[in-house]
């Protein structure tokens, strides 16, 4: 499955999917199909450097919507989603990451 094309205002800031990166994302190929039980969701950071994640739903009585993030709310997402699109150190520069 891929992003949809979505745009929404929240708090006065647009969100488009067509025109951020997408960051992470928990779509795959399992053999039949893109979809995990019907769900997906996409981290993407816009071009002002903001978060925000896109849920999608293939299920009877949920929408598709958009929901901004902070920064550590987008680094949680990054660390759970198992598609990585975009390199750790590109996603968020600047942010420190202590090593293990």
């Amino acid at each position: 499955m891929y992003p949809k094309s979505m745009s929404i205002v929240i708090s006065g800031k647009r969100y488009k999917t067509d025109s951020a990166c997408l960051i992470a994302s928990d779509a795959y190929w399992d053999g039949r199909n893109w979809e995990r039980h019907g769900r997906n969701t996409f981290l993407f950071k816009t071009l002002k450097g903001n978060f925000f994640v896109q849920y999608q739903s293939k299920r009877r009585g949920e929408h598709d919507h958009i929901k901004p993030v902070n920064v550590d709310e987008a680094v949680q997402f990054y660390e759970q989603l198992p598609k990585k699109e975009v390199a750790f150190d590109v996603a968020f520069p600047g942010v420190h990451v202590e090593d293990a």
